[in-house]
């Protein structure tokens, strides 16, 4: 067992999200969009987007549409946020979280960084790299609250899903 767990900490030892600054900013085609957000989401084991997914999202609506066939960075942000909790949210419960987002007072940079920071320091903690979890941002409210849950849930969903394909690898 202390093999497994150990295993499973080295696959997330490193794990960080590009912030929105880094982002690509020249727009990426449908294919390299989902690559890329795939290769950001590695480390999180089976957390992955499709073209289907991502045309189905543009198709319902819960990001916008590309501009000449190119996503920027503000629908790789959204991408991201969303490959991320669907794993734990349904479709229209991912709509209404970005939507709620998006009437906030926040942008989508600071809003993007803002998940990025939380769920890399979510992460460590239920990985157990850190003791207690960090205070990440200033804001308060239940906006706040709603997204650490939410992260607390995809981060312990990733735990358990590490585990236990390291258990049957194991095996």
């Amino acid at each position: 067992m202390e093999k497994i767990e150990r295993e499973i900490n080295q696959s997330i030892a490193k794990f960080r999200l590009p912030r929105y600054a880094e982002l690509p900013a020249m727009g990426l085609y449908l294919e390299q969009t989902t690559k890329y957000v795939n290769d950001c989401l590695k480390a999180l084991g089976d957390v992955k987007l499709t073209p289907s997914m991502v045309s189905n999202y543009v198709k319902h609506q819960i990001i916008c549409r590309p501009e000449k066939k190119l996503y920027g960075p503000e629908q790789l942000a959204d991408l991201i946020f969303i490959a991320v909790a669907k794993n734990v949210l349904q479709l229209s419960d991912l709509k209404m979280g970005i939507e709620i987002q998006q009437e906030s007072s926040f942008d989508v940079a600071t809003a993007y960084d803002y998940f990025c920071g939380e769920l890399e320091n979510v992460l460590r903690y239920v990985f157990g790299y850190q003791d207690t979890l960090a205070k990440v941002g200033t804001a308060k409210g239940e906006q706040k609250k709603m997204l650490r849950s939410l992260i607390m849930a995809i981060s312990y969903k990733v735990y358990l899903d590490n585990y236990f394909s390291q258990a049957k690898d194991g095996e």
